[in-house]
């Protein structure tokens, strides 16, 4: 079993001193000094792997508060520096739970983990059994001249999808319609969903799926706020077992479909001949969890009551299945890496607080890996006037893992913050990227994407790195053997050179967006110009 923390103040001492201690400060000094203690500190194992509600995620809030302190900074949430979230965590009774197959007059039971499993961020319904209906890739977007929807009768059904990308849409269109699905459906009279990948990723999604399906899952108390309300069936499907499940006897075979879908084509839509039935029974409890919140106040009386929030999470995903004996999920680069920037970032823009014109506001949010909660509560209930907050810049895994010669910026095309983040990365000497994977979907992925849906301006940045080079491999095997592994810890190799060029190029970017002359503004083209339109 994982040694447990200390009470906080002996347990920051403890982590702190074992940090300073490590080999890499028994030699000469290394870059970052201050980030790479900070990141030992937070994702040592005493913090066990800051579980959002833990006692070790508050112990790491309260780290994170300490330095925002010795920094200068000012407390800016609702109780000192933190702003409490409230959440119900949700577990399944699988005794109690079943997936029916109806075809015709016979039932056919599926073995939850093996041919099916429930997705717990929806509310999910005790007992529904519906007609399924398959509606290509799900995507409702006439403007871009596709609607799959159109025409089609979803009320009282089962939406069944393929979560591919089709061709000739923007990736942050797709990805901002994708995490909206569920609404769009329920608009329509749907009451669940489910959904497929392509054949190139099926394995690995329902594999993630059947991992985690016993797994707590959180939402925010506040139900207003729940993206899920009213789903009462949310269902991941094995793809190998999809066609005789499901497309048996339908238009069209499973597999022509999801290798249609791989490619991007158009897909069909039809009624499967399969009714769902379902039944479940979870257990509810409620706890919260804290985002800490710190301002740096601007010099200038006219704009210092804007306001540019800078944003990481802080949680991780706790203690789980043990891998090669290890069962504490550390988080470093996922994301004490990004936490610990905003900290460096705090200390080094608090002595330049008389050249910032506009406020900074520092937000290390709670529960980003329950689906980006805790920065939707924030979005929703800033702790300042929500429109003096101009803009938000985010951080979350940024992989000081490859040398740093361009900065990925997801959300580059859609405002004229592009500009400052050019600007800043020629001061560095470094390109500003797009992302090259957006089938990763990491526009919808972290947390600028809560402030997006409130019409805030927001980037969100990592190193970047060209398709098909070492770099890309680097990241895809960091993907593949320690993204929300227990491997993800500061064993791992680091290029702290990256780490301090990356944080030059932050704080260049905070100082361009805090200094500009205007506020930030949705270029006219973007697709989420209506959601800023929509700000009071």
């Amino acid at each position: 079993m994982p040694r447990r923390s200390l009470a906080f103040s002996s347990s920051r001492l403890l982590v702190f001193s074992l940090a300073l201690t490590t080999p890499a400060f028994s030699q000469s000094p290394a870059p970052a000094p201050r980030w790479w203690r900070d990141v030992q500190a937070l994702s040592h194992d005493s913090m066990a792997g800051r579980e959002t509600g833990s006692p070790e995620h508050r112990e790491a809030a309260e780290y994170v508060a300490a330095a925002f302190e010795r920094a200068g900074l000012k407390p800016a949430g609702t109780k000192g520096f933190f702003q409490e979230v409230g959440f119900t965590s949700r577990t399944i009774d699988e005794r109690k739970s079943s997936l029916t197959i109806i075809r015709g007059g016979r039932e056919i039971p599926l073995a939850l983990g093996t041919d099916a499993a429930f997705i717990l961020r929806a509310p999910l319904a005790r007992a529904v059994e519906a007609p399924i209906v398959f509606v290509g890739y799900g995507l409702s977007l006439p403007e871009y001249g596709h609607d799959d929807l159109a025409g089609l009768d979803l009320k009282g059904k089962i939406v069944a999808f393929m979560a591919n990308l089709p061709k000739g849409i923007p990736g942050p269109v797709i990805s901002h319609s994708r995490a909206q699905a569920w609404e769009t459906f329920r608009e329509r009279g749907a009451v669940g969903m489910m959904g497929f990948a392509g054949s190139r990723t099926a394995e690995a999604m329902f594999a993630r799926a059947s991992a985690n399906r016993l797994a707590p899952q959180m939402t925010l108390t506040d139900a207003s706020l729940d993206n899920q309300r009213g789903n009462g069936v949310a269902i991941s499907i094995n793809a190998a077992r999809a066609e005789s499940l499901l497309f048996a006897g339908a238009p069209e075979r499973f597999a022509t479909l999801a290798a249609r879908a791989d490619s991007g084509l158009k897909l069909p839509t039809f009624d499967l001949r399969v009714r769902l039935r379902s039944r479940v029974e979870l257990i509810t409890s409620t706890r919260s969890s804290d985002n800490v919140v710190a301002v740096l106040e601007g010099s200038d009386p006219a704009l210092k009551n804007e306001y540019v929030v800078l944003s990481a999470h802080l949680d991780h995903v706790g203690i789980g299945r043990p891998v090669d004996g290890d069962s504490i999920y550390n988080g470093a680069m996922d994301n004490a890496a990004g936490t610990a920037l905003l900290m460096e970032a705090a200390r080094r823009l608090a002595p330049m607080r008389a050249s910032l014109k506009r406020s900074v506001l520092f937000v290390a949010v709670t529960a980003e890996e329950k689906g980006l909660l805790g920065s939707r509560y924030f979005a929703n209930h800033p702790t300042v006037p929500a429109a003096q907050i101009v803009a938000n810049l985010n951080t979350d895994m940024f992989m000081p893992i490859i040398p740093f010669t361009m900065v990925m910026v997801n959300g580059l095309e859609e405002s004229d913050l592009a500009a400052d983040a050019r600007r800043a990365g020629e001061s560095v000497g470094v390109k500003v990227v797009t992302d090259p994977e957006p089938q990763e979907n990491r526009f919808i992925r972290s947390d600028q994407y809560s402030f997006i849906l409130r019409g805030i301006p927001a980037l969100s940045f990592k190193v970047g790195f060209a398709l098909n080079t070492p770099e890309h491999e680097a990241v895809k095997e960091f993907r593949a053997k320690r993204y929300h592994f227990p491997q993800d810890d500061v064993t791992q190799h680091v290029d702290r050179s990256t780490a301090e060029g990356f944080t030059k190029f932050y704080i260049a970017a905070v100082q361009q967006v805090a200094n500009r002359a205007t506020r930030p503004a949705w270029n006219a083209d973007s697709f989420f110009r209506r959601l800023g339109e929509k700000r009071p």
